[in-house]
């Protein structure tokens, strides 16, 4: 089995090679490290190409791949509304270019949308025939990404399975950046005695899946060539505030957190939460890692990458 990961040098792209190379696939990552790093790759047997997705139509490691997992973007609402155009230029367009490439291949796509697309529509759990009401130029760009897949496979007959990616966290996921995402940016506070920042008043609610259910689940999808004609939740269900995150890391790290809480953030979705029925009925053997266990991992990891 030949697998492309676009993105691959990301944390979920890295753990996603790792799972793939032990499996005995052979793996080729395209990456153009402004966000992801070859140290997450150390000592895999993975073919690297350094590279934007805006230009690979020709690459033929990308032509010849059994499966793409693309998985490369601009991963921030925040970055998104600073700048929207290079957010829109990486996932939408990007996104196009990776699905123009194999086409005419028929090459199976597994693509990561985002729970963001469901935006300011209220309703809990969210299920995937919601209308969707993104509220950040990156929600947008990633409701055109899937919306362009599907269309592919309307259209062309690709096989393609779009999730829609709830809080994603683990180890590999870097808190050293201004955009951090929260779980790397709170456990990496915690774990040096630093003050983590709060927007809002840290009662919002998310549903955090571990990357190793995530890999496993796509790793799954490849052996079995899954698709679907709408987007799948990759999310179980669950449901935390920010608080309930700052509680479990104080347990595990034996430390008081310090907190400042500031504004809220523009685009920020208020509470998130999947209705995880079509999931389940097209990975049944799947059982998810639970916040607190892959919190466990997580500070682990972030304890030895920060000594």
């Amino acid at each position: 089995m030949r697998v492309a990961i676009t993105g691959g040098a990301g944390f979920i792209g890295a753990n996603l090679a790792q799972h793939l190379v032990d499996a005995g696939a052979r793996v080729t990552v395209f990456d153009d490290l402004s966000s992801g790093s070859t140290a997450n790759l150390a000592g895999l047997d993975v073919d690297f190409i350094e590279g934007s997705i805006l230009s690979m139509e020709r690459s033929q490691p990308l032509h010849d791949a059994d499966a793409v997992v693309h998985l490369a973007a601009i991963p921030s609402v925040p970055r998104s509304i600073k700048d929207p155009v290079s957010t829109h230029e990486a996932n939408a367009t990007g996104t196009l270019r990776v699905l123009e490439a194999v086409r005419a291949r028929g090459t199976h796509v597994i693509l990561a949308s985002s729970s963001s697309v469901y935006g300011a529509n209220p309703t809990l759990p969210k299920v995937e025939s919601m209308r969707p009401v993104p509220i950040s130029p990156y929600a947008v760009s990633k409701l055109a990404a899937e919306s362009y897949a599907l269309a592919y496979q309307a259209c062309y007959g690709l096989p393609v399975l779009a999730f829609r990616f709830f809080n994603v966290f683990g180890p590999l996921q870097s808190p050293g950046h201004a955009y951090a995402a929260v779980i790397p940016a709170f456990a990496h506070a915690a774990t040096r005695g630093e003050r983590a920042t709060v927007h809002g008043d840290g009662t919002q609610s998310r549903d955090f899946t571990y990357v190793g259910t995530v890999v496993a689940t796509i790793a799954d999808a490849i052996e079995r060539r899954v698709c679907s004609p709408e987007p799948v939740n990759l999310a179980f269900g669950t449901r935390h505030t920010l608080l309930d995150v700052v509680t479990l890391i104080e347990a595990h790290t034996g430390r008081q957190m310090l907190l400042d809480h500031v504004d809220p953030r523009p685009g920020d979705v208020r509470d998130s939460q999947a209705d995880s029925s079509l999931l389940k009925s097209l990975f049944p053997d799947i059982v998810p890692v639970s916040l607190d266990k892959g919190l466990a991992t997580t500070i682990a990891w972030m304890q030895e990458w920060s000594s």
